[in-house]
């Protein structure tokens, strides 16, 4: 008979078999700020204020203020609202990848782009060029210099080319000019009238600039996004733009520029170098 370990020996301890209370709870991580509080942080962390943030990525100071705020209707939809975010970002120097995750994840994904074909393909379609119509041209040059050789041979000499006299003197049936009576003077043209300038169609959004003072850096586009005018305008310059459903415009010294949309003056407190975003509509003159 020998005498060894007992098979109850080789089983694991009940220490061993049964984990740690350290493994069975995982760690939780703190919650992640919201957009527009990482934002404001960043903000602050950096130095800068509101309106230097809103000077330097040209975004509205309103919508800067929403946006820290986590308001995204102001932008005006999430395309727009992406690109605020991402100025916005680069401004106050954090990276903007990590919050426009953020933001597609909370607000239904990534936006299917448009494709740029469509936007396009009115301009890439042209009318060929009409070729000249030879034919007709010669016809045409024919048909003239028989006209002329006829009348020369019409209008010859008759009388065995003895050409005629006539008497000089007012003709019998010429009656003596009269002296047409002084005419009265033409009223001045009268000044154009806000029902004049309202005469544009109401199927289309008009929107007309015009540069009161120094001068303005304009940016235009339609509603599909094509590029109606980028430039600059001078004191005295204007600029009218028409759309089937919306203008976007982007005023540089917004305060320099007198502002008519469908027909009627835009009256708003814009200040000399200040920057604004705009969108107009049929129903509107309704800044913003």
């Amino acid at each position: 008979m020998s005498i060894g370990n007992s098979p109850e020996d080789d089983r694991p301890s009940v220490e061993e078999d049964q984990p740690s209370a350290e493994h069975e709870q995982p760690s939780v991580e703190p919650d992640q700020p919201s957009i527009g509080r990482a934002l404001q942080q960043a903000r602050v962390e950096a130095g800068m204020t509101v309106d230097e943030v809103s000077t330097s990525t040209r975004v509205r100071i309103p919508i800067v203020h929403a946006i820290e705020q986590d308001d995204f209707s102001r932008s005006g939809g999430d395309v727009y609202a992406r690109g605020h975010i991402r100025m916005i970002a680069r401004a106050v120097g954090v990276d903007p990848a990590p919050l426009i995750t953020q933001f597609d994840g909370e607000h239904g994904g990534r936006p299917t782009p448009t494709p740029a074909a469509p936007l396009f393909e009115a301009e890439r379609i042209r009318p060929e060029p009409r070729r000249p119509n030879w034919t007709a041209a010669m016809v045409a040059a024919i048909v003239a210099v028989i006209g002329f050789v006829g009348f020369t041979l019409f209008s010859g000499d008759d009388g065995g080319g003895k050409s005629s006299t006539v008497a000089e003197g007012p003709s019998p049936e010429q009656k003596p000019a009269t002296k047409a009576p002084a005419s009265k003077p033409a009223d001045p043209k009268p000044e154009p009238s806000d029902s004049a300038i309202a005469a544009v169609p109401k199927d289309k959004v008009t929107v007309k600039l015009s540069v009161v003072e120094d001068k303005s850096w304009i940016s235009a586009k339609s509603h599909n996004g094509k590029l109606l005018f980028d430039g600059t305008l001078r004191k005295g310059d204007s600029k009218t733009f028409q759309d089937d459903e919306r203008i976007d415009l982007i005023l540089g010294n917004a305060g320099a520029i007198e502002l008519y949309v469908n027909g009627k003056q835009v009256d708003d407190d814009f200040k000399s170098g200040q920057v604004e975003r705009l969108s107009f509509t049929k129903g509107d003159p309704e800044a913003g």
